[in-house]
């Protein structure tokens, strides 16, 4: 028994051992790649970076594409005894930046290749790719970076960086790795898992002195990087160039719409900055300075400024007391000044006229009929339970809260509620007479200046809207998100926009919009608004839509510190307006007063 044990022990050896033998006898004879390998030295595997998607206007005029780069990587193992003098000299470097990244990278991995020195131009390349054979453990990486054809659209756009570590560790499905590029900000961000592409893989082979042999094995075992897809923009590149140079030198924001789509044809921040200041091997210098300018250019106004919407909140106010039956076209209500005051436009007014010129008694007195009805005799929870049902009504304008639109950051804006004037009072008792300034768009309201362009849709449309979106198309697709192609209706009947339709066609023929904002062939409709700023210059806001009927553009406008909304507002919306619609300005009088920006005199 012991012996035949014995003997099974002694045969198990042999065989391992004679398994091992022909293994090794066929790495070092009969295989060729192990043998190639062997005296090449080391395989290389080199990251095959995607292109990334481009994004083109809705005219299919390019706006952002790529341009070549190169990192200069290095494997610290791989390092050996060179002339560190002359490698300074073609990189432009410090020796003590030198031994600071080599330290880096060891920290990083001693057999892993990591970033030394990060997006070397063209030109770069051109004047060291000749000694970097002098330099074992140091290659290039092929990258790319965004360009731009017009310097335009930044906020919008966003722009791409490297990712951060903290984006790494959120990354839950492992599809980044350290040195890779991410969108920050924008479309950039927002569309990123479309845009970034897959990225592939090769495999080089190098001699001992670092010089490419080859593919191994014949590029067998590499994998194609699968380029980003492109974008088809809603923007219309020579209208947001033209509103740019319109808002160039003031605060404030222009977004156009087109309403029957939802498709912004321009989204103007002001001040911007020029994104290709967000590219290559500046690019943390520029964003430093751009980040520490205190007119804030990377703050974007159209989704991230909350302001007092002003008059034009006035139309929302109409519509809901005509849905509640609380006025009717031809209520008439006497302008006494008081509980607020107005400016002088006659002893008083029916809806339209009210409108028109903007009458604030009129709309403190809509306001407390569909608040204060009587459904309680205790004035206190009467308001209570008439603020309610406002609220619901008003939340349908897309108000309140974020609409949706294809950019991260957006904000709510505010309709104010019940538990918010609970906690405002702190659950002491109050009523309409405590917050009837809400009535004019003063007050507690805030909106965000896409949802005044959304609003300026909703009437041009009658009563329903398309989310606002920046992306026309994805890929192939030919279409956007499934989102932006859902109608979304306010609570207010269709019959009654065409009342607000027409009361806001005669705020631009003959009433407060009319001197600047009214067009020759064109009719516009439109509302202005003065917001008051206390102790600075009121904020001029203005939204329009044209022509009256089958509109093309809906349009709102918020210069800071500009005064009425008849001047700066109205007269850069009615440019827009003639940009779009006729493709010209035919008042080079009006674009000359908007440039020079002296609107307070």
């Amino acid at each position: 028994m012991d012996n035949t044990r014995k003997h099974i022990i002694q045969l198990l050896i042999i065989v391992v051992a004679a398994t091992f033998l022909i293994k090794l006898f066929a790495i070092q004879v009969l295989d060729s790649k192990y043998a190639q390998a062997a005296n090449s030295n080391i395989i290389h595997k080199v990251i095959d970076y995607p292109y990334r998607g481009i994004i083109y206007d809705r005219n299919g005029d390019l706006i952002v594409y790529n341009t070549p780069q190169y990192n200069l990587t290095v494997i610290p193992s791989e390092v050996k005894a060179m002339d560190t003098t002359h490698f300074c000299e073609l990189f432009n470097i410090t020796r003590q930046e030198f031994e600071e990244k080599l330290k880096v990278a060891k920290k990083f991995s001693y057999v892993q290749p990591s970033i030394f020195i990060k997006q070397l131009s063209n030109t770069d390349l051109a004047r060291v790719q000749d000694y970097l054979v002098n330099f074992s453990g140091f290659d290039i990486q092929a990258r790319t970076t965004r360009a731009y054809t017009r310097p335009i659209l930044s906020n919008a756009l966003g722009y791409v960086s490297e990712i951060s570590k903290r984006q790494l560790e959120r990354d839950t499905l492992d599809y980044y790795q350290q040195g890779d590029y991410i969108g920050q900000s924008g479309i950039e961000a927002y569309y990123e898992k479309y845009l970034r592409g897959r990225r592939g893989v090769k495999y080089k082979i190098k001699n001992v002195k670092g010089v490419e042999k080859g593919d191994f094995e014949d590029g067998k075992y590499d994998t194609l990087s699968i380029p980003g897809q492109n974008l088809v923009s809603t923007i219309d590149l020579d209208l947001q160039s033209y509103g740019e140079m319109l808002l160039e030198g003031k605060s404030g924001s222009i977004v156009a719409l087109e309403p029957s789509t939802g498709e912004i044809l321009s989204l103007v921040s002001g001040p911007s900055y020029d994104p290709s200041l967000l590219t290559g091997r500046n690019y943390s210098k520029n964003f430093a300075e751009i980040s520490a300018d205190t007119a804030k250019p990377l703050f974007n106004r159209p989704l991230m400024a909350q302001y007092r919407p002003g008059s034009i909140f006035k139309i929302i106010q109409a519509m809901i007391g005509l849905e509640e039956g609380v006025i009717s076209r031809s209520t008439y209500i006497p302008c006494i000044m008081f509980p607020m005051k107005c400016h002088y436009h006659g002893p008083g007014e029916t809806l339209i006229g009210a409108i028109t010129n903007s009458c604030n008694p009129y709309f403190y007195n809509v306001m407390k009929r569909v608040v204060n009805r009587g459904v309680s005799n205790d004035p206190y929870e009467d308001t209570r339970l008439g603020l309610k049902i406002w609220n619901e009504h008003v939340k349908t304008f897309g108000l309140g809260e974020p609409l949706g639109i294809d950019l991260p950051n957006e904000k709510n804006g505010l309709v104010p509620n019940v538990s918010y004037y609970d906690r405002a009072y702190d659950n002491r008792p109050w009523k309409y007479s405590n917050i009837y300034s809400i009535a004019i768009g003063e007050g507690e309201n805030l909106v965000v200046p896409i949802q005044m362009a959304n609003f300026a849709a909703i009437v041009a449309n009658r009563g329903y809207y398309y989310i606002p979106h920046l992306v026309k198309s994805i890929g192939d697709t030919g279409e956007p998100l499934p989102k932006y192609q859902e109608k979304h209706f306010t609570s207010v009947s269709p019959e009654y926009f065409d009342i607000a339709v027409e009361a806001m066609a005669e705020v631009v023929n003959s009433g407060t919009g009319q001197y600047r904002a009214k067009l020759k062939d064109i009719e516009v409709c439109g509302k202005t608004g003065t917001v008051q700023n206390d102790p600075m210059p009121d904020h001029s806001v203005f939204i329009a839509f044209a022509p009256k009927d089958n509109p093309k553009i809906a349009v709102s406008v918020y210069v800071e510190d500009a005064g009425q909304g008849a001047r700066a507002a109205a007269s850069i919306a009615s440019l827009m307006i003639e940009k779009y619609l006729i493709g010209e300005t035919q008042r080079p009088y009006i674009e000359e007063y908007v440039k020079k920006g002296e609107f307070l005199h």
